[in-house]
């Protein structure tokens, strides 16, 4: 039974995809990792919003499943198995994704090879295969899409990161690693392509539940001081904002979204 706190937290959360930002609507996007968590619901309230969404990733099964929701609630969406990690494959990509919907208007850098071990575990091919899926393919992929952007006078960027990258703990170097240079990259393309009305923001989640059925039950972590971990859904409002003219004036920021981790020196009820 959850306690009347973690009710209160509960409720009022985002759960659902609903759209709010109309200007996106008829708009491509391109989203990576796209097959579940976090990249399935940015698709997924991205096609709520009107968008043509383009999603990839290596599991054809698990894409084909978020293509198939945004389907069944009347969006329109080019789910597509491809390795971000491999340079070709992201040219691959966005011809497809152009030749399916037309120029991409939107790109969200959501994939990421996940590995969290020790400093002594890391090996130099994880090392290598973290920056490949992550930085290296956020480069390629501006590289592919940008072009496009310009074209149609303007665009949207956003990478995802992790609180991780502001708050890491004993494990994952590369990860780390990679989700800081994200922000890095974020801040820099800012300045790069401001002039051509493209902005480039990074979204930095917390805890995130994903894999589990979302109830105040599984949700309660009280080493956040908000109580709870987040949702697919709650990221993904962030991302549509970010894209949209709501946010026209926001550039070159870092937004966390961790429910007030990345601020708190120690846990929630813990005395220094």
């Amino acid at each position: 039974m959850a306690s009347r706190g973690a009710m209160l937290r509960f409720e009022g959360m985002v759960t659902e995809q609903e759209a709010c930002f109309g200007d996106l609507r008829g708009r491509v996007a391109l989203v990576t990792g796209g097959g579940s968590g976090i990249g399935r619901g940015i698709a997924r309230r991205l096609a709520a919003e009107g968008m043509k969404v383009a999603i990839c990733g290596r599991r054809a099964e698990a894409l084909q499943e978020t293509a198939d929701l945004i389907a069944e609630a009347g969006g329109e969406a080019l789910a597509t198995a491809a390795d971000v990690s491999q340079m070709e494959e992201i040219e691959r990509l966005v011809s497809l994704v152009r030749g399916k919907f037309g120029p991409v208007d939107a790109l969200v850098h959501n994939a990421m090879h996940m590995r969290f071990p020790s400093f002594e575990q890391q090996t130099r091919e994880e090392w290598e295969a973290s920056f490949a899926t992550g930085a290296r393919a956020a480069y390629v992929l501006a590289e592919q899409v940008v072009p496009q952007m310009k074209e149609r006078g303007g665009g949207g960027i956003v990478l995802i990161s992790s609180v991780l990258a502001q708050r890491p703990n004993q494990t994952g170097l590369s990860y780390v690693a990679v989700k800081g240079a994200l922000e890095a990259m974020a801040r820099q393309m800012a300045m790069s392509f401001a002039a051509d009305g493209i902005r480039v923001n990074a979204l930095a989640p917390g805890l995130i539940m994903s894999r589990r059925e979302i109830t105040p039950e599984t949700l309660a972590n009280e080493l956040v001081p908000l109580g709870r971990a987040g949702t697919p859904a709650e990221m993904a409002a962030v991302v549509a904002f970010l894209l949209s003219k709501q946010s026209g004036y926001i550039t070159g920021q870092v937004i966390h979204a961790d429910g007030g981790t990345s601020v708190q020196l120690v846990p929630p009820g813990f005395r220094l």
